[in-house]
């Protein structure tokens, strides 16, 4: 994880580590250690760095502020590691907090003791559990995140494109249960409707290995399976393995969202036939511009939807060039506000 830490930061993280009244893992300048936030500066607490998605929503996070203290999981089941890491930053003053929690409740008690001294707290990508933080009296001032129902219906809507004369489809989720991966799966089964038929719903654990398996079974259980729908894009390329490996590529289409770096490629060799791009760099972009209005004393929107794009052989080009990034416009209410 980059740490971007003034002297006095540093000087602060000694002191931590030299404290034992606070329990804290990992300091000095190691991946993943706790930083500080010097008072009257942005922080910011996201899931982990292990995946490329919050890699990009990090390297949008320091576009617009390369002052703002990152702290990131360990990984997506690190919901304490994570909470601990809110509750440091919560001791050190700061004048706004972005959050992106693991799960809608895991950081409400951090964001409670934030919203106790009167914190903006802006909520990224994930939502926070709405009656969680209102029985903690710690509701967000705002939340910026993709529309997964309308990722799933761009994507729904593309496969029926790619299918004009209708086909047997497969959808592979992420978690069991998960709110992203049933709104995303939702979404495309609306938007497809009668246009394609879907025989199957599988989860594979946003594993890419998962969905290699799970796509080789159903697969080999139906020839004539003509389309994936995926719920993000490692787990795609791992069905786009599978499809490899049956002798069938390029004879089955798949659709995945997320649109990080392998997806595009994905896309540019032929091996998925369209990603819907999620901007997690537009997102954590948008944190930062929202916690500077709350400090500037703007009243910010209650929810903004961040942009998603459908990227096909067509414009993967573009989308690549721009990368991280965005490449078409899209509306920050935010930035207005700041300036």
């Amino acid at each position: 994880m980059l740490q971007r830490r003034s002297t006095r930061t540093r000087l602060a993280v000694l002191a931590v580590c030299g404290s034992l009244s606070l329990a804290i893992t990992a300091c000095g300048d190691d991946d993943g250690a706790a930083g500080s936030t010097d008072s009257g500066d942005v922080a910011a607490v996201i899931k982990g760095l292990d995946n490329p998605f919050f890699q990009q929503m990090e390297a949008g996070i320091d576009a617009a502020d390369d002052n703002v203290d990152v702290q990131a999981a360990a990984d997506i089941t690190d919901t304490t590691g994570q909470l601990d890491k809110l509750t440091v930053v919560a001791g050190q003053d700061p004048a706004c907090v972005i959050v992106n929690p693991i799960d809608g409740t895991n950081l409400v008690q951090g964001m409670a003791q934030l919203a106790a001294n009167d914190v903006p707290i802006v909520n990224i990508d994930s939502p926070v559990d709405a009656d969680a933080a209102a029985q903690a009296d710690a509701a967000p001032a705002t939340y910026i995140g993709t529309d997964n129902a309308d990722a799933g219906r761009l994507a729904g809507e593309q496969m029926v494109s790619l299918l004009p004369d209708g086909g047997s489809v497969a959808l592979i989720g992420g978690i069991a249960g998960d709110v992203t991966s049933n709104a995303r799966l939702d979404g495309f089964t609306e938007s497809a409707g009668s246009g394609v038929d879907i025989i199957q719903t599988v989860a594979a654990n946003w594993s890419r290995d998962e969905a290699l398996t799970q796509a080789t079974t159903l697969l080999r259980a139906n020839d004539d399976l003509a389309g994936f729908f995926v719920a993000n894009d490692d787990m795609a390329l791992g069905v786009a393995r599978a499809v490899s490996d049956v002798g069938r590529a390029g004879e089955v289409e798949i659709i995945s969202v997320d649109g990080v770096l392998d997806g595009l490629k994905g896309v540019q060799s032929g091996d998925l036939s369209a990603v819907v791009a999620q901007y997690p760099y537009a997102i954590g972009e948008m944190g930062v511009h929202a916690c500077q209005a709350a400090i500037a004393g703007a009243e910010l929107p209650g929810e903004v939807t961040a942009p998603i794009a459908l990227v096909t052989a067509d414009n993967v080009g573009e989308a690549l060039e721009a990368a991280p990034a965005p490449f078409e416009a899209y509306d920050d209410p935010f930035a207005a506000l700041v300036n």
